[in-house]
């Protein structure tokens, strides 16, 4: 749009507070911004070219026309530039650079609610917790949750219908001490709801709350003299004291705020978040903004408080930010702390900001060599399964049988994305009866690891078995009795709608098909179900041929492998000259194997 253009329109631009598009010849929406006076701020883009900013000068030749929406109030115009910027992504726009998924702790929206991690977020009513960017922290908080309340893990539909029905009279989680049998009735939903109220304090960090709850329980099971239940909750307080012990506290004075700080340059600018509960910092997050035009730093930190407490689910009372700001929330308390522990934490998150604008300045300065395609599918599979090492070393698990006959087992290795067919392995599955796929993942996978243990042999990064939840819950009874969870990510890949299923997750996560991540575990899983099936048939024909010989009358297994050893097949037994048969056996078996195929002489 030229300066003559707009001075045809000027008029009829408004001088209150609203929000404004640029638009190209496409119809796209290329800049949303937000004004006190709007045609003040217009008038600003068509003035001196020379006085405009490069990119801005850019934008404004790009734009076709304008539009604008008057509201009552600059606070109501950064709530309608926030959502919009959200809605069309314009061009010309700050952009958040963030791209990595992160997990949440989900409590379900169902009877008697499982608490698990997930990668998704599903609006469904259930509860979720984070984004967490650090797995310590998510394993430390479920190894806790799971230490001091037992929940139920399984899937079963327990609706109030099915359980006054008596449908699920028999509950192994129970038996086995996971969980106190609510299926089963065993366990007032009261009681378990109380249990997940207190889990929600831990995760939103009322750790206060969740120890006047032991501390309670503990006082009046002792007045009623049931001393070995106030032990047990004694136990349970020592582990909480020892994690509560771990977390960091900075402030015994603060209770709940949010504190953002920022560090800003030419083209972009980093905020650090804190989100600090009961003195503690329960949560930290460091975001890369990308200048459009010519922002203010006040409405760039605007925009990223707007998106990080969305994020987080965050309604602290509290801001601490180093100038003035405007919320999306009236009643939102904003501080500019000048000394005391809040200017503490400020200088903390700018501290953060800061160090994280080096760091990418210095990975941008540093000549970094090219990266080949073997690290380049590694560190997208890496990120995919959000893995803390590079998974250089893979394994992956595939099982074959025939109505239950001759079960096998194969594992397949993969080194640097490649297969290394010396490491391959084959099994033989020994302590199965019937087609059982699931005993036979746990058997070969037990088999596997304990001897790599046992011979100090380096373990992988990254174990694939083919199939879903119910092979990958099969191998993990035997990660697990190997003590090896922590150590070795495990994963299930299903093939109908190839499924990346994680254990205790009952989502699964989907990769793009055109993935190269994908496709190389779509590699790992039909390499090793081609060396399971190879296997079987060549174990399958084996055994039969066997089978015929040993139905010679006085021929038993080892006499009919010998056989088979020193003439290589049937086919060439059958067609040996009795004398030659002799020669090599004897004349006792000799002439009953002759006898046997031909019955005529």
């Amino acid at each position: 749009m030229t300066i003559n253009q707009y001075k045809e329109i000027s008029d009829t631009v408004a001088q209150d507070p609203g929000v404004y598009q640029f638009f190209d010849k496409n119809d796209t929406v290329i800049y949303v911004g937000k004004a006190k006076n709007l045609k003040k701020r217009l008038n600003s883009y068509f003035r001196d070219p020379a006085q405009l900013t490069p990119k801005t000068r850019t934008m404004v030749k790009n734009a076709q026309y304008f539009k604008f929406t008057i509201v009552e109030s600059e606070m109501d115009a950064l709530l309608l530039e926030n959502s919009m910027i959200k809605k069309f992504q314009p061009r010309y726009n700050i952009l958040l650079k963030d791209g990595k998924s992160y997990s949440y702790i989900c409590v379900k929206n169902e009877n008697f609610p499982r608490v698990f991690l997930t990668r998704n977020v599903i609006k469904d009513g259930s509860h979720y917790f984070g984004p967490y960017t650090s797995m310590k922290r998510i394993k430390a908080l479920l190894a806790l949750i799971k230490q001091l309340f037992p929940l139920r893990t399984c899937n079963l539909n327990l609706s109030e219908a099915n359980i006054n029905k008596g449908k699920f009279d028999v509950c192994l989680e129970y038996h086995i001490k996971k969980c106190k049998g609510p299926c089963v009735g065993y366990e007032p939903k009261e009681v378990y709801d109380v249990r997940i109220e207190q889990i929600k304090n831990i995760l939103k960090g009322r750790l206060s709350l969740v120890k006047k709850h032991f501390v309670n329980a503990m006082n009046i099971h002792a007045e009623n003299l049931d001393f070995e239940k106030a032990q047990a909750i004694k136990d349970k307080l020592i582990a909480f004291d020892d994690y509560q012990s771990k977390s960091t506290v900075v402030s015994t004075t603060i209770a709940d705020v949010d504190v953002f700080g920022i560090e800003t340059g030419e083209d972009d600018a980093f905020v650090s978040y804190l989100k600090i509960i009961d003195g503690a910092i329960v949560n930290s997050y460091t975001v890369e903004v990308k200048k459009g035009l010519d922002e203010p730093i006040e409405d760039i930190l605007s925009y990223v408080i707007a998106d990080l407490r969305d994020k987080f689910n965050s309604i602290t009372p509290e801001i601490i930010v180093p100038f003035k700001v405007f919320t999306t929330n009236f009643e939102t308390n904003i501080v500019i702390p000048k000394i005391g522990d809040k200017k503490k934490l400020l200088e903390l998150a700018s501290q953060n900001a800061k160090f994280q604008r080096l760091q990418m300045l210095k990975l941008k300065a540093t000549k970094v060599k090219k990266q080949t395609s073997v690290e380049r599918i590694m560190k997208t599979l890496k990120s995919d399964l959000q893995m803390e090492v590079m998974p250089f070393h893979i394994e992956c698990f595939d099982n074959s049988n025939m109505q239950g006959s001759y079960p096998v087992s194969s594992c397949v290795v993969f080194k640097n994305a490649k297969p290394s067919k010396k490491d391959y392995r084959h099994f033989n599955v020994k302590t199965v009866e019937g087609p059982n796929d699931f005993a036979s993942m746990t058997e070969v996978v037990f088999r596997r690891y304990s001897r790599l243990l046992k011979e100090n042999k380096p373990l992988p990064q990254l174990i694939i078995v083919d199939g879903g939840k119910g092979q990958l819950s099969a191998t993990m009874k035997s990660i697990e009795a190997l003590g090896l969870e922590n150590t070795i990510t495990v994963v299930g890949i299903a093939k109908r709608l190839e499924e990346i299923f994680f254990p205790n997750d009952s989502i699964p996560l989907y990769i793009n098909k055109k993935s190269e991540s994908l496709k190389l575990m779509q590699h790992l899983r039909n390499e090793a179900h081609r060396f399971a099936i190879t296997f079987h048939r060549d174990q399958r024909s084996r055994n039969f041929l066997v089978t015929e010989l040993t139905n010679i009358r006085g021929i038993g297994l080892k006499t009919a492998q010998k056989l088979l050893k020193h003439y290589g097949s049937v086919q060439k037994i059958k067609e040996t000259e009795l004398k030659d048969l002799i020669d090599n056996f004897g004349n006792s078996i000799a002439q009953k194997v002759y006898t046997f195929f031909n019955p005529k002489e």
